[in-house]
């Protein structure tokens, strides 16, 4: 199991986490989670009437996407999740679920602004950017991880991040 290694796709809301990290776990055949998948129903609620969540908020969800890691590293699966980890309180969270590798996906605030005004069906609204985009913590050096510039195409970024997972697993 000292292999095992998950990816988290990570970055604010309209970044392509989702697009991206489902193309990277179809690249390396790992399961795959939407991490937005696991958020309680008041989570959710309240960033659909644009009200930024707290740590207090986030504290179960997080902890709902360590044990779901937890449960994939015992069975010796790696694998990708996408997951906002704005804080680095909150990666310490993940990586308590085994060893993970987090891409951040980076992009402008004006793209985010773009991407977001054209989604539809998604509960998070664009008025939550700003919170989400002054709570973020970028990676430190001493995270397991690696910051994209991701105003390239989903395929493109996949396949960095892929060939990156690759190259530090071994395989």
């Amino acid at each position: 199991m000292a292999d095992v290694q998950h990816v988290v796709v990570m970055g604010v809301s309209g970044s392509g986490k989702t697009t991206v990290a489902r193309l990277v776990a179809d690249r390396l055949q790992r399961p795959f989670l939407e991490a937005d998948d696991l958020h309680p129903a008041g989570n959710v609620a309240k960033m659909a009437a644009g009200i930024p969540l707290t740590d207090e908020d986030r504290a179960p969800w997080l902890r709902s996407l360590r044990d779901w890691l937890a449960a994939q590293t015992r069975a010796g699966e790696p694998s990708v999740m996408t997951c906002s980890a704005l804080k680095v309180a909150y990666r310490d969270v993940l990586r308590e679920g085994g060893p993970v590798l987090f891409a951040h996906l980076n992009v402008t605030d004006e793209i985010l602004a773009q991407r977001m005004g054209r989604r539809t069906g998604h509960f998070m609204p664009p008025t939550l950017l700003a919170s989400q985009l002054a709570t973020l913590e970028p990676l430190l050096p001493t995270e397991a991880g690696f910051t994209l510039d991701a105003t390239g195409s989903a395929d493109e970024l996949s396949a960095a991040i892929a060939d990156r997972v690759l190259a530090t697993s071994g395989v």
